[in-house]
């Protein structure tokens, strides 16, 4: 036809993609032991699950493994005879070198995949809400079946867990990591070629107790970028007009007292707890999807119908990685907000903490209808994930509460230049109003306090709230 256009079919989703989570990974190595190597790839189901079927008629014959195509009702494909040698895993999935900053190896392995994992975790906002498949792979020598396998746009590490892999030893410093999917997967899986392999740069730093010696030098290695995690979703959020929703609600700060964590500096702290914990019908799900190369996620919250079926979800903010001691792990922005006012509701001090890793720490209301005894043990389960994460679920249940001291300078509030008098610590819960709620009307709570002493040696007088003492 002349003087038309002809219509290009977009590439077909592969059935999995090879992805590494950052460009850069940060790992220690323990005296007499070495390094535990988590370079943080992944692999990604397309639209249908991935997932594989292992049967072994009795303990002396082989292990027979088949493909299952388009989902659990879909049709078996017989993967080669040898292929699969146990239940472990897929043996050689991945072959790993790492190379100094001259450019010479340093290391050289093949790494075994088990498509189970208690890590998996959706990757585009759209997935399905859970995963049926095992967390693990089996490694019991009686073991007869077995089922493997990724959900769909969900993803699972590409690597062996720490207690399964060997650890190598390699001193501080900087080094390039490169990560291949060995040829006879790619063939299998239809991954594509030029998604087949990613490079990392690798900084291996001495453990010392407490404390983490850096290596130093600058890294002269050219790091390739992270391929994309995961789609975002299409269009507006998807946000149900009705239906159960959480309720957020701040209770009184408690545990107030002069002084802190690391408050040898010469100032005067106030330090306190704060607890944000959720009535409501519904709990708090907010799911957090990385952002390509950066340690940044953005987060959505999820909704849930009376059964506990996903029925929407929208986006609300990120979640950022902190990679201080004691933290590790990936904070939902903008969760709770901390100020102290003084006796005419001004702002007097304001606290720097506002990034969480949300966490059923503490049981508030186990009374209500809906709330869950067990938050450990739920499939809406909590996750602050790692470095390594592409994607972490943080869940609040209805019922319990997430409680954080607020000990360190930067977090417990400078009282060093405020008079003597009256004060209120507030605790505001959602204070940017981004999260969705069945009533906002609860989510600020004031504490009285009374500050008096001398500059070194300040004192706090908390009067009873409602006769509770503490």
């Amino acid at each position: 036809m002349s003087g038309g256009s002809v219509a290009v079919a977009a590439p077909a989703e592969p059935q999995l993609r090879f992805v590494a989570a950052a460009r850069s990974v940060t790992v220690e190595s323990y005296p007499d032991y070495g390094v535990m190597l988590d370079l943080g790839t992944h692999l990604v189901a397309g639209k249908n699950p991935f997932e594989v079927r292992l049967k072994r008629a009795s303990y002396g014959d082989p292990i027979m493994a088949e493909r299952i195509v388009n989902g659990s009702a879909g049709k078996g494909v017989a993967l080669p005879a040898g292929l699969v040698t146990d239940f472990a895993g897929f043996p050689a999935f991945t072959h790993v070198t790492i190379t100094g900053g001259d450019g010479a190896v340093v290391l050289e392995r093949d790494e075994s995949f088990c498509p189970n994992s208690w890590s998996t975790a959706r990757t585009r906002p759209d997935a399905p809400d859970r995963s049926p498949y095992p967390q693990d792979c089996p490694t019991n020598p009686f073991t007869i079946g077995a089922v493997w396998g990724i959900q769909a746009g969900w993803s699972a590490p590409a690597g062996l867990p720490w207690w399964q892999a060997e650890p190598v030893d390699l001193a501080a410093g900087t080094y390039t990591a490169t990560v291949r999917v060995n040829q006879p997967y790619l063939d299998l899986f239809g991954i594509p070629a030029d998604q087949a392999s990613v490079s990392i740069e690798l900084n291996v730093r001495e453990y010392q107790g407490d404390r983490l010696r850096a290596a130093t030098g600058a890294s002269t290695a050219r790091i390739g970028a992270a391929l994309t995690p995961g789609a975002r979703p299409a269009g507006k959020n998807s946000i149900p007009k009705n239906g159960p929703r959480p309720d957020l609600r701040s209770l009184p700060a408690w545990g107030i007292e002069i002084g802190g964590y690391g408050d040898s500096d010469g100032r005067d702290y106030l330090s306190f707890s704060a607890t944000v914990w959720v009535a409501g019908q519904s709990p708090l799900v907010v799911d957090g999807f990385r952002r390509s190369g950066e340690d940044m996620m953005d987060a959505y919250q999820y909704f849930y119908d009376a059964k506990g079926k996903q029925t929407g979800y929208a986006q609300v903010g990120t979640m950022e990685w902190d990679a201080r001691d004691g933290h590790h792990h990936w904070h939902f922005t903008d969760f709770a907000q901390y100020r102290l006012l003084d006796e005419h509701a001004q702002l007097a001090v304001r606290s720097g903490k506002e990034a969480f890793c949300l966490a059923n720490t503490d049981a508030v209301d186990y009374t209500l209808p809906g709330a869950n005894w067990r938050p450990g043990n739920t499939d809406l389960h909590t996750a602050c994930g790692d470095q390594s994460s592409l994607a972490v679920r943080e869940v609040l249940d209805v019922g319990s509460g997430d409680t954080y001291g607020q000990y360190l300078p930067g977090q417990s509030f400078d009282i060093t230049d405020l008079p003597n008098g009256t004060y209120y610590i507030e605790v505001a819960a959602n204070p940017g109003g981004r999260l969705y709620e069945s009533d906002t009307t609860n989510n600020t709570s004031l504490r009285k306090v009374i500050l008096g002493g001398e500059p070194g040696a300040r004192t706090v007088e908390v009067p009873p709230h409602q006769g509770i003492v503490g």
